[in-house]
């Protein structure tokens, strides 16, 4: 009996000191930009840093992928995973005194987070290489700016390391985070001693992140509902799309400039005029609506040929115009268009709402009772 409780307490003792073990320990992300190798090579160190104490893990990203052989397999962060960590080193070359566009088109991204304030209270740190070693403390004082928004906590390089330095050469050194100026001729960039210091700056930063884990909550973004694709809608509401009508003169179905498609339709279908004529003297309300309908699946279906057959690449639509063939008299041209702009939304959610305008007209082309112009914005 003496022998079994032992073993139960030397058994608790064990697991009591394993989830202790877990609990002092850290991760922190090495985030970085690199054109062509050096601030990478400067990552190294700071994850060697990171690392060197055994308690804290370094995972090294980059902001987007690159083509250099030495960075095309380090794999991309995205911004929804920052928050998971316990604290983020990030690296960028000095673009003219600032981050790199790389780093800051990363940053335009962690709107949500800084809303969210997810980042409150995680620690950073900054390196940077720089081509001269001009512009450097502006350049990191501009990113320290960046993270300040995010109401991170900023961990400073310090004095640390001068007095194992070479003096005879310039070094990237600075209190606020190792640099490394590359353009320096017949000197190996980062140089031995750039490299040491951004080993120290690791492990300084290391330290940091395990004393300040569990001190700030780490606030994840909510998962968005992922979003219905087009043609799933268009089988549930049982849409068929017409096949693509064919031009009858010297134009083009669409036109696209940049991300904006402009498509022109009338009352196609199967190669005829659906419900021709003048409201009110050929064709009643009801007729018109239908034309009307037509008209807009015209445009849907040259639409989806204007982005590769992917309707999910429709970012909004800008604006639909809707012409009638009507009598002088007739005034309800908004309740006709209403049947393009409803399906126009029904197909396409939020994305679908427009402004809008419509009118009457004497006469339209192919004896047609509607005519519509739509413009989308597309990916």
């Amino acid at each position: 009996m003496k022998n079994w409780f032992a073993f139960l307490v030397a058994s608790l003792l064990l697991i009591s000191n394993t989830i202790m073990a877990q609990d002092n320990t850290a991760r922190v992300l090495v985030l970085i930009h690199s054109d062509h190798g050096g601030t990478y090579e400067l990552a190294k160190e700071i994850a060697k840093g990171i690392e060197s104490g055994k308690t804290v893990k370094a995972v090294i990203k980059q902001v987007r992928t690159s083509a250099d052989p030495k960075l095309k397999d380090i794999p991309v962060a995205t911004v929804d995973e920052l928050p998971t960590y316990d604290g983020i080193a990030f690296g960028s070359p000095v673009y003219f005194g600032n981050i790199s566009t790389g780093m800051s088109e990363f940053f335009s991204k962690t709107v949500d987070l800084w809303t969210n304030h997810s980042l409150e209270g995680m620690p950073a740190t900054v390196f940077m290489s720089a081509g001269s070693g001009a512009g450097k403390e502006l350049a990191l004082q501009s990113f320290w700016n960046s993270l300040a928004v995010h109401g991170m906590v900023l961990v400073s390089n310090g004095i640390r390391g001068n007095e194992n330095i070479d003096k005879n050469i310039p070094q990237g050194n600075s209190v606020l985070g190792i640099t490394s100026p590359a353009s320096l001729k017949n000197v190996e960039r980062p140089s031995k001693d750039e490299r040491y210091l951004a080993e120290l700056q690791g492990k300084n930063f290391a330290k940091v992140a395990l004393s300040l884990k569990g001190s700030f909550s780490k606030k994840t973004l909510a998962e968005k509902p992922k979003q219905k694709s087009i043609n799933d809608i268009l089988k549930e509401k049982n849409i068929v799309l017409p096949t693509l009508p064919k031009p009858v003169g010297n134009y083009e179905l669409f036109s696209r400039s940049g991300n904006l498609v402009f498509i022109n339709q009338v009352s196609l279908k199967d190669g005829k005029i659906l419900n021709p004529g003048k409201l009110g003297v050929n064709v009643n309300e009801e007729q018109v609506k239908e034309a009307t309908k037509q008209t807009m699946l015209n445009i849907i279906a040259i639409l989806k040929d204007a982005v590769g057959g992917d309707l999910n690449k429709v970012k909004k639509c800008v604006q639909l115009i809707g012409t009638f063939n009507t009598k002088d008299d007739y005034t309800q041209h908004a309740s006709l268009m209403n049947t393009a702009s409803d399906l126009t939304v029904e197909i396409f959610g939020e994305k679908g709402k427009h402004t809008r305008n419509t009118s009457g007209a004497y006469s339209l082309p192919v004896g047609s009772s509607v005519s519509i112009q739509a413009i989308f914005e597309v990916e």
